[in-house]
């Protein structure tokens, strides 16, 4: 990031929300900051107030933790008029956590993309006490050291259904250039990919403001991953794409109303730095790889510092899917070791 970007990219709230905070940042929508037991340790939720009742969007994890922040949202600035709507940026448990609960408690209408609505719900109806045999097989193919797989297949995976409330059978489909009116605007929908299939964020037509949710964050590139679900996908391809598309639509005078850190100006700005991001790792890798090494050697080359092991399981999906990218792009080619890991090798060695 150069002193250029650092000077067009502009913050004109240097100060978050407390967690379960709020804060008005424009007529008609609040800013709320949820926190997340991890170290990225919140994430932030939108309210938009209209003459009948708020939208959500996004709600935090499904945790008891975060339902009663919302309890002591619902009786203080939301008071007096009901939630009648939730719109789900995207199938990720920090964002779609309770949108089951504000349907089942409070009768709110759930929208959001079917891609996301099917992967959240299959997700938490998909619960298991140890790791399916695709799952090991995945971690092997990265190149998981032995130890840690034992330990992995002996142990209780994260499951969807511990913190993401139940989805309801029903819900209302977002689809690209889609029209809806919420917080005194109207929005077009606009779909990104990489981060999540078919990410929803909301352009209002008047052109001041962004919803971004994980597609447009300041300061941190969001998790690109591969997953046992679809071990040989390409995120890095999908997310370059959709980076390039925003860049029509964008404007550095915009607010941007992200998922995590703080909202920002400066979009056009930001989303050349999260090409640039990519692009030079993919070239680091492409020098790291000219020897044959497996995802989880790439670590440090890919990140610029050790990884540990609380960010192990994102640092996997994210190197694999770097890898994958040089494959699929013709940049790199792959052999299976006889233990199962893929090692990746530069096509054209420097």
């Amino acid at each position: 990031m150069t002193d250029r970007d650092l000077a067009t990219l502009r913050y004109p709230f240097p100060e978050p929300p407390p967690p379960g905070g709020w804060a008005e940042i424009s007529e008609g929508i609040l800013w709320i900051r949820l926190p997340l037991p991890m170290a990225l340790d919140h994430v932030n939720a939108y309210a938009l107030r209209d003459s009948d009742g708020w939208t959500l969007v996004d709600t935090g994890l499904g945790t008891e933790r975060t339902k009663s922040h919302w309890r002591e949202l619902l009786g203080g600035p939301l008071s007096g008029l009901p939630v009648r709507r939730v719109i789900v940026t995207h199938h990720h448990p920090d964002h779609v956590g309770l949108a089951g609960w504000f349907k089942s408690d409070f009768d709110a209408e759930v929208l959001t993309t079917r891609t996301a609505w099917l992967f959240a719900r299959m997700l938490t109806l998909d619960e298991q006490s140890v790791p399916t045999p695709e799952t090991l097989a995945f971690y092997q193919s990265a190149g998981m050291d032995s130890e840690r797989l034992t330990d992995r297949a002996a142990s209780r995976p994260f499951n969807f259904a511990d913190v993401v409330a139940p989805l309801p059978l029903g819900y209302s489909r977002l689809t690209d250039g889609d029209a809806l009116r919420a917080g005194g605007r109207k929005w077009t929908v606009r779909l990104g990919n990489g981060h999540a299939p078919d990410h929803v964020t909301l352009w209002a037509s008047d052109g001041d403001i962004v919803l971004g949710g994980d597609q447009l964050l300041p300061s941190i590139s969001p998790n690109l991953g591969v997953y046992p679900t679809e071990p040989n996908a390409d995120p890095v391809k999908d997310w370059l794409a959709s980076c390039r598309m925003f860049l029509g639509p964008a404007d550095n005078n915009v607010l941007v109303l992200p998922g995590h850190k703080l909202p920002y100006r400066g979009l056009q700005t930001r989303l050349g730095q999260l090409i640039r991001n990519h692009e030079e790792a993919l070239i680091r890798l492409e020098d790291f790889l000219t020897e044959p090494r497996t995802a989880t050697e790439c670590f440090v080359t890919l990140f610029k510092r050790e990884i540990r092991d609380s960010e192990y399981g994102l640092a996997l999906a994210e190197a694999f899917a770097h890898v994958l990218h040089l494959w699929h792009s013709g940049r790199a080619t792959r052999q299976v070791r006889k233990d199962g890991a893929w090692l990746w090798q530069t096509t054209t060695p420097k």
